[in-house]
């Protein structure tokens, strides 16, 4: 039995390496995704088969028989909630649901620790116990951050709170207070285990270290604050592997914490900054001013949908900027019935997609795979950029940040140094959106003034509507 089960983690393993490999490309997503949760089916399978004491449960810690009845109820109550969620989660949620469900994996990993320690203490297995019980503190401690810091992530995703950078005083030095009390307190709970008091402080200080960390971040950075959270998470469910002595989990939570540092990193170089910058920088914060005043002195143009139908339908090559705001309106079928006329008039048509668009990594790939828009026709921005200028219309859909020039030029900006589109190079510019107002980050944004660029106003999914019938009207 040991040595199947042992085989069956394996092929478990490779899987998830291969299902993880193909979510590299928006061509294999959906073949990675059900490569990896057929593994994960065989990994859940060939767990509860697991005799206690083979690896999978810490060979006497656990003296009673497994309760089936509840972890078949567990299995069926979150399975069902699951699946009810993902069904019924709106594409604009996308994100949230990403958080919330990231931060129930951390809240899991760090609960399993602590019943560890509970099994520890009972057993009263003290000595010989230093590395476990220090895995332990490590675990439960992450997995609270985890858990924290992806509620509030939520919370300004969903507006709960407001998504803006919220500044609490000496607020740097309250969160290096919580990091060296948790560690204290971390060796205090390992060096004592029968003190649930003291274990109970290390869990409150690591939730207060989690919202601190996340409370003062902006809405522009929330796509690296969910890649950070993620991170997090599968650390601390590979040290809960190490604690269940379970190799299946030390090696799913080291694929799932290195892809998020990973992801991570790609984000926090997309915004060229340092991630110390996007945790302690407050980006996202509305500048102390220039913004509303640059926005009151300028002029902006107004276009009627004719006259932009009639633009796009003349020119060489339309580049397509899409943003949260295309899928607030749920327009990703609309724009892509737009592209495919302009197409059939022999216009080339391309997808621009900045790295952090949208508020979550790859949100607007996943939108844009929805309406099956050809993966050939989306262009990284590295990839389009140079082709902006060459382009006689840049067709914004809801983007705000991502094609901001103050990030070029503006030195109080505090988007200032993030590599944005180069939609302002473009020959012309039209950008669907609601109003004037401020994208995600709060700042207003200097190409809605530039000459080149003429506003269609309202919401995106009725304007692309009424430009796809301008289109198939046009003689």
């Amino acid at each position: 039995m040991n040595t199947a089960i042992g085989i069956a983690y394996l092929i478990a393993a490779v899987v998830f390496i291969f299902g993880l490999r193909q979510l590299g490309s928006p061509v294999t997503a959906r073949l990675g995704n059900r490569v990896a949760a057929a593994g994960m089916t065989l990994a859940v399978v060939a767990t509860l088969v697991s005799p206690a004491g083979s690896g999978v449960l810490p060979s006497g810690i656990h003296p009673h028989a497994v309760n089936w009845i509840i972890i078949f109820l567990g299995m069926a109550l979150g399975g069902t909630a699951g699946v009810i969620s993902a069904r019924r989660v709106l594409m604009t949620a996308m994100p949230q649901m990403v958080a919330i469900f990231n931060g129930m994996g951390g809240g899991a990993a760090a609960a399993v620790s602590a019943l560890e320690l509970v099994h520890l203490t009972e057993a009263h297995l003290r000595g010989g116990s230093g590395g476990q019980l220090a895995t332990i503190m490590l675990g439960s401690a992450i997995g609270c951050v985890s858990f924290a810091g992806s509620m509030v992530a939520f919370a300004k995703l969903q507006e709960i709170v407001g998504g803006g950078a919220i500044r609490l005083p000496f607020q740097q030095f309250i969160v290096a207070t919580l990091v060296i009390a948790i560690v204290v307190l971390g060796v205090l709970a390992a060096a004592v285990t029968s003190s649930y008091a003291i274990f109970a402080l290390l869990i409150l200080a690591a939730i207060l270290l989690g919202l601190l960390l996340v409370i003062p971040i902006g809405g522009a950075d929330m796509p690296v604050v969910i890649s950070l959270m993620n991170s997090l998470t599968g650390l601390a469910a590979a040290l809960t592997g190490f604690v269940l002595s379970n190799e299946l989990l030390i090696v799913s939570g080291a694929l799932v914490g290195a892809s998020g540092t990973l992801l991570t990193q790609l984000m926090a170089k997309a915004m060229n900054r340092p991630l110390t910058n996007v945790l302690f920088g407050a980006f996202g914060a509305a500048p102390s001013g220039g913004g509303a005043a640059l926005a009151a002195s300028g002029t902006v143009r107004e276009i009627s949908v004719d006259d932009a139908a009639t633009l796009m339908i003349y020119a060489d090559q339309v580049i397509v900027v899409p943003g949260y705001g295309l899928a607030v309106a749920q327009a990703q079928h609309q724009v892509h019935e737009l592209g495919e006329l302009l197409e059939k008039r022999d216009v080339s048509v391309k997808y621009a997609i900045h790295p952090v668009a949208g508020r979550m990594p790859g949100h607007m790939n996943v939108l844009l795979a929805e309406a099956d828009v050809a993966y050939s026709q989306l262009f990284d921005m590295d990839q389009i950029n140079g082709e902006f200028a060459h382009s006689e219309v840049a067709l914004v859909v809801g983007a705000n940040d991502v094609t901001n020039p103050a990030a070029r030029t503006d030195r109080s900006s505090p988007i200032y140094g993030m590599p944005i589109l180069n939609v302002d190079q473009a020959r012309n510019i039209i950008v669907l959106k609601r109003s004037m107002r401020p994208g995600f980050a709060g700042i207003d944004n200097p190409l809605y003034l530039d000459p080149k660029t003429a506003m269609l106003f309202g919401d995106a999914k009725d304007s692309l509507t009424r430009l796809v019938n301008s289109v198939k009207a046009a003689p």
